[in-house]
């Protein structure tokens, strides 16, 4: 009974992010010291320890005990820097957040035995005392695929002495705390990843086979390992760099890796936004309630179609004049899109003289990044300097004020009351970066309708970037489509997603050997997969501090 009890301590004690502490971190954009030409040879970064996000914890569940499942509550994820990866692996479990993974876990279990058929698959034999042969093969099997590891000889032992004493005996009893208390286990909840001795170099660790397996699945499917690939690394066949290849090959067949891919684009777009964006019918009368999902499904096709349906180049997904649209996004978008419906959803090519292209003249990015009444160059500015091009942008001072109406309560464009703004010395230097390029994105009105008109005057969208003179968002696109800088901060983003934590300055040479392989396939997102996670820095880690222990069951 105590080690059950222990259960819950063992979780709130567990290390919440970094084991021996991520080092080099900073900002987003933050750019390696080393000039290109000098950089160091790869050092490894460290390993962090991460719980399992929210669709991992319940996309595990169901591979480990079918469909369905009650409705759970967790903690929600949160994403510093992006991506929830690297929020489950730097934030702390709440005392809240162990009693909730304490109660879903009785929960699914109770499910899960008093279904006879999910009880006999899930058990493999039906025990008849507690501790007998049965439950000790449930330890041994079940626990293996929950802790995506085989457990020793030792922890088959004391899982099974405590859950024999905990029920006093009684045998349905054991059988539910057993598998509850797995569920509640750091092994199951947490990726615990710290590696062994390289054999190549002693001054590194690699991740075991087992560990690869979990770091090749998470990463492309966003689920436990499947039966073969854990046959693999009980070969240990996953740190050879041909077998490791095969395995992503094979995970990218599979339509799990369609969904792991969306999860990481809809982070990296920040489409969560979307959830969050209201606007009034009256003031905008194409807009209807259906309209954020429409949006989202919009981004998700084009996704689809440049990753998975087409295979190409994914720099287009800011530049190509090619999307995907329902009824009510093409009548939002004013076109003609034959076939088209409440429903369904179909290609269209916007004319070369359109004023859209990419992913930046979407509703779904105009509508996020805009006011519920006006537009905003600012963030519209600051998305294209963060997301695309991996550039810091710091927060504005404490004491600034955000307010930009016009007290005379003279009508004046969006365009001369930010100018005005920009005299303030505080917000200059950083409007100065944010909205010239924002600004191009004008004749876009707060849901993504073409406007001419602005407060009585015509719409002046031209801004710049960088310095180049631009007229539009079309011009933009053009520019995007060959800047070296939108595939480099693709890299940096996945390379994040993957790792749980942002990327440190000995790990500059291998983000550059990422973006020349990419840029040797022609851009292709599912090779820039699959040489992530061939690449030594995917494989590899630092040593373990001193005073670092691994995480027990």
């Amino acid at each position: 009974m105590r080690a059950l009890r222990l259960l819950p301590l063992l979780l709130a004690l567990a290390c919440s992010g970094s084991i021996d502490g991520p080092s080099g971190e900073g900002p987003p954009g933050t750019e390696p010291p080393n000039p290109e030409d000098r950089l160091p040879e790869l050092a490894p970064g460290p390993a962090v320890l991460a719980r399992l996000t929210g669709d991992q914890y319940r996309n595990t569940l169901t591979d480990l005990l079918g469909a369905p499942l009650p409705a759970l509550e967790i903690e929600p994820d949160t994403a510093p820097y992006l991506f929830f990866h690297i929020g489950a692996a730097s934030t702390t479990l709440s005392e809240r957040g162990t009693q909730l993974y304490e109660q879903a876990a009785h929960q699914v279990v109770e499910a899960v035995l008093a279904d006879p058929t999910r009880r006999a698959s899930v058990l493999g034999c039906e025990p008849t005392a507690a501790g007998d042969a049965c439950l000790r093969s449930v330890v041994e099997t079940f626990g293996a695929r929950a802790f995506r590891r085989p457990l020793t000889e030792a922890e088959v032992d004391r899982w099974l002495n405590a859950s024999t004493e905990a029920s006093g005996g009684d045998v349905a009893r054991a059988t539910h705390l057993l598998l509850a208390g797995m569920l509640q286990a750091p092994s199951f909840l947490y990726r615990v990843e710290v590696g062994e001795p390289d054999p190549a170099r002693a001054e590194r660790r690699r991740y075991t086979s087992y560990e690869m397996a979990s770091r090749l699945s998470y990463l492309l499917w966003n689920t436990m390992p499947d039966a073969e690939l854990l046959d693999a690394a009980a070969r240990d066949a996953l740190t050879d760099e041909d077998e490791l290849y095969a395995q992503a090959a094979r995970l990218l067949d599979d339509a799990r890796a369609r969904k792991a891919t969306q999860q990481f684009f809809a982070q990296y777009l920040d489409l969560g936004r979307l959830d969050h964006v209201e606007r009034d019918p009256a003031r905008y009368p194409g807009w209807t309630e259906s309209m954020v999902r429409s949006m989202r499904t919009e981004i998700e096709l084009v996704v689809d179609d440049l990753v998975f349906r087409r295979d190409a180049d994914v720099r287009e997904l800011f530049s190509a004049p090619h999307t995907f649209v329902n009824a009510e996004l093409a009548s939002l978008y004013g076109i003609d899109a034959p076939g088209a419906s409440d429903v369904a959803f179909v290609p269209y090519d916007f004319d070369p003289s359109s004023p859209r292209a990419g992913v930046l003249t979407t509703g779904a990015f105009l509508a996020m990044n805009a006011h519920p009444t006006e537009t905003s160059p600012t963030l519209r500015g600051k998305f294209v300097r963060e997301r695309v091009l991996c550039q810091t942008v710091p927060p504005p001072p404490d004491n600034v004020n955000l307010d930009l109406s016009d007290p005379s309560g003279t009508p004046r464009t969006l365009r001369e009351r930010l100018e005005q703004h920009r005299r303030n010395p505080e917000c200059a230097a950083c409007h100065a970066d944010i909205d010239p390029p924002g600004m191009l994105f004008e004749h876009f009105d707060s849901v993504g309708v073409w406007r001419e008109e602005e407060e009585g005057g015509p719409v002046d969208s031209s801004g710049d970037l960088d310095g180049t003179p631009l007229d539009d968002a079309r011009d933009l696109a053009t520019v995007l489509a060959d800047d070296a800088r939108v595939p480099a901060c693709m890299v940096k983003q996945l390379y994040r997603h993957a790792s749980g934590r942002l990327e440190v300055a000995s790990e500059a040479r291998a983000l550059r050997s990422l973006t020349e392989q990419f840029e040797a396939s022609g851009y292709r997102f599912r090779d820039l997969l699959l040489a992530l996670a061939t690449s030594e820095s995917f494989r590899t880690l630092a040593p373990l501090e001193p005073s670092s222990s691994e995480v027990g069951e």
